[in-house]
């Protein structure tokens, strides 16, 4: 919410007092010969999509569109037209655009590697660190959704020369440094449409040769002056721009600045509406400029405005010497072939790397998908500011890709994460990440999470892409939770059969320091090999042991042991959402052999324990999905170490060792030394980020669960389900579950709020 009320107030620096629709007589005198008419479309973010159905009207009229302008939103719809799109096809590609995703620059999971992944899922504000200073970023996304969106709509046009598109077009931009109007009129024409709508403080500025760029509506919204110099003597405007709040709509401060920043542009807008000829102005007043989901009935208030114009613009039509307008149909391309490559402006990472992310071969045809989904890997590192490209075609008609890439000067960043569940209780996550520190390509990052429960992470990532990465990292980790006092006995023995208590207070610490190598495999799966050590401490201060080497202890250590091991994993992951799915797989598989005991006075055999876990997420209907699953553990070998268990119950928390979730239990209530389940989720999307959740899940647990198949493949011994909501939000998903389960004929209520960490 925080960050659609930062773009609610930099979209509204393009709002202009609004007039009522008139048509200028005069001009309906001119002869055919010397009769240009030229189109000006405002900016007005998600307004803006009026643009398409106020072109579908002046297209059905019959005018030959001469010129088109436009600014911000203005220019995408315009450059786009300009470039050969029909009114309707636009429709069609705007209906089915996320522009919420467009804007806030997601990238979908599946182009992070899975580190990326990880350190993504936890954070809900990041700041630049640079010099040990705190900074914003300047501008909230880098745009760069946006440009690829554009560059793929565009990759048919074949020159640089504006004018020489099928209508002749141009856009207005401002140079940030110098406050100038910059009219954009040649290049690439993906890049200055996205230069022109660069909205301050929401997408950073393009640099464009050696200008920097930002919103063309800061200095000119409705270039009609410039369209009046270019030749066009007629002209029809489109204006998307909302009037003045009245006292009674002033409620806030920012509905105070927003106002206060319109009143230069009123004043500019009321001399140009004197330049127009056919003023169109649909009423958008219901809508905001973030409706982009509404855009389907922003639309066809462009055409209603546009048709109370109607006879002015069969007039004109009439005038000019084609009366139809025949448009050949654009379609965007879905594949290209490149025979050669060209990367500028990079310097710290060589082009290996670069191509080792996008993935793209010479002289092999891929598709534009696999394309965008390489340009989203080589994004997704935060290497690079900007990734810009161009296609062009030698004498020869070999296809050249340009690449352009701008990298990111940001090395450090400071940044934050809050939580809180039901085994943790309060968190607050404040994370360093270093950039660079010893190789180009690595990445240093520590946690320390603050609250009832305090925890650190340190990774340390060396990222060698489809080559051997490797990892170091270090965790420490711990919680409290009452537990059955039986299910302690049951788990280490009668050693404490003389107390008569209920309950106790289980303190659990871990401690694990891990190295690593991982590359990918097949180049889809994960796989990795390392070293672990890890420290693993379970005590109470319910019970204190009458021993005389703890006699004067104010706690009980129940169990404490110190092993080293040697892992493997290999995971596969195409999720699309790491909390509320709607379509892809997750597989993991881990297997630990634990060599020995570090600290001498215990004494291990060798043992492993193998466990892995399946997803799979598909839709049903619309708005609903369904995610299935299955997981499992086990323990190989004679050694008896408690606290290697697997344990079930909970919900919310990221779990760590062998703790897994499970509704209808509390944390920690079900154990053994195997286990197998099958779970199913229902969500149900009924309104922008809210979800309805329907969960269930079934298990058997035991101790040599798998000695038979009568022990573990029989009706499940333990079940629970669960209803609960869920919202997406920019620090993570919050969640309220309310599970049952019918052994123990119990409810119980599960809260988790923000990313898991």
């Amino acid at each position: 919410m925080k960050f659609k009320f930062v773009l609610l107030f930099f979209f509204s620096v393009h709002i202009l007092f609004g007039q009522q629709d008139t048509v200028h007589k005069n001009s309906m005198e001119l002869t055919t010969d010397k009769l240009k008419v030229g189109v000006v479309l405002s900016g007005g973010g998600a307004k803006g999509l009026a643009h398409i159905g106020a072109l579908q009207v002046i297209e059905e009229a019959g005018v030959q569109i001469d010129y088109i302008a436009g600014t911000s939103m203005g220019a995408i719809i315009g450059g786009l037209y300009a470039a050969g799109y029909s009114p309707k096809q636009l429709d069609s590609i705007f209906y089915a655009t996320d522009f919420n995703k467009l804007i806030r620059d997601e990238l979908p999971r599946n182009a992070k590697t899975y580190f990326e992944r990880k350190e993504d899922e936890k954070y809900g504000l990041s700041l630049n660190f640079d010099n040990f200073k705190p900074s914003l970023p300047s501008g909230l996304s880098k745009g760069q959704n946006v440009y690829n969106f554009l560059a793929q709509l565009t990759a048919h046009v074949e020159t640089n020369e504006f004018k020489d598109l099928p209508i002749p077009f141009f856009c207005v931009a401002t140079n940030l440094e110098t406050g100038a109007e910059i009219i954009m009129d040649q290049g690439s024409l993906p890049l200055a449409i996205s230069a022109s709508g660069a909205i301050p403080s929401v997408f950073r500025p393009i640099q464009v040769e050696e200008e920097l760029l930002t919103d063309g509506g800061v200095v000119n919204n409705f270039p009609v002056e410039e369209l009046k110099k270019r030749g066009a003597n007629f002209i029809i405007g489109v204006d998307v721009q909302d009037s003045l709040y009245t006292r009674e709509k002033l409620k806030n401060g920012l509905d105070v600045m927003t106002q206060v920043s319109n009143f230069r542009m009123i004043n500019a807008m009321k001399n140009k509406r004197e330049l127009v000829d056919v003023f169109i102005r649909p009423d958008i007043k219901e809508f905001s400029v973030l409706d982009f989901d509404r855009g389907e009935e922003i639309i066809k208030n462009g055409v209603f405005a546009a048709s109370k114009q109607i006879a002015s613009l069969q007039k004109i039509a009439k005038q000019q010497k084609h009366t139809t307008t025949y448009r050949k149909p654009i379609h965007a391309k879905d594949s290209l072939t490149v025979n050669n490559i060209n990367i500028s402006g990079n310097t710290l990472y060589p082009r290996s790397y670069i191509l080792g992310k996008i993935q793209l071969n010479e002289n092999l045809q891929t598709s534009y998908k696999d394309f965008n989904n390489g340009l989203n890997n080589l994004s997704a590192t935060q290497n690079f500011d900007r990734i810009h490209y161009q296609i062009e075609k030698d004498e020869i008609g070999n296809t050249k890709l340009k690449l352009d890439v701008t990298e990111s000067k940001v090395k450090r960043l400071l940044r934050f994460g809050v939580h809180y569940d039901d085994l943790y209780k309060s968190a607050l996550l404040v994370n360093f990440t270093q950039k660079g520190l010893l190789f180009n390509n690595d990445i240093a990052s520590i946690d320390f999470v603050l609250g009832d429960n305090f925890r650190y992470n340190f990774d340390y990532y060396i990222d060698k892409g489809k080559y051997w990465s490797i990892g170091l990292r270090s965790r420490f980790n711990r919680f409290e939770n009452n537990v059955d006092f039986s299910f302690v006995q049951d788990v280490i023995g009668n050693t404490f059969e003389e107390f008569n208590v209920n309950k106790i207070q289980l303190l659990n610490q871990d401690f694990t320091n891990q190295i690593y190598v991982e590359t990918l495999w097949l180049n889809q799966f994960q796989f990795g090999l390392g070293l672990e050590q890890k420290l693993l401490r379970a005590k109470t201060e319910t019970i204190l042991a009458n021993t005389e080497d703890q006699e004067d202890e104010l706690e009980t250590v129940i169990e404490e042991f110190n092993l080293l091991s040697a892992f493997g994993y290999i995971n596969f992951d195409t999720l699309d959402h790491g909390y509320y799915p709607t379509k892809g797989i997750r597989f993991y598989t881990d297997m630990h052999i634990y060599l020995t005991s570090i600290l001498k006075s215990n004494t291990i055999s060798q043992f492993s324990i193998v466990k892995g876990q399946i997803d799979y997420a598909f839709p049903i209907a619309n708005r609903l999905s369904l995610k299935i699953g299955t997981e499992m553990g086990l323990r190989i070998g004679n050694e008896t170490l408690a606290g290697l268990n697997f344990f079930l119950g909970g919900f919310g928390n990221r779990p760590i060792n062998n703790f897994r979730p499970f509704y209808g239990y509390d944390f920690i209530s079900l154990s053994g030394n195997a286990y197998i389940k099958g779970s199913f989720d229902v969500f149900y999307n009924f309104y922008k980020e809210h979800y309805l959740i329907f969960s269930g899940n079934y298990a058997n647990v035991g101790n040599d669960l798998f000695n038979s198949t009568e022990s573990w493949l029989t009706t499940p011994n333990f079940s629970g389900y669960a209803l609960g909501y869920g919202l997406d939000t920019f620090i993570g998903p919050l969640d309220l579950k309310y599970s049952y389960s019918p052994e123990v004929d119990s409810f119980l209520w599960f809260i988790s709020l923000g990313h898991r960490f």
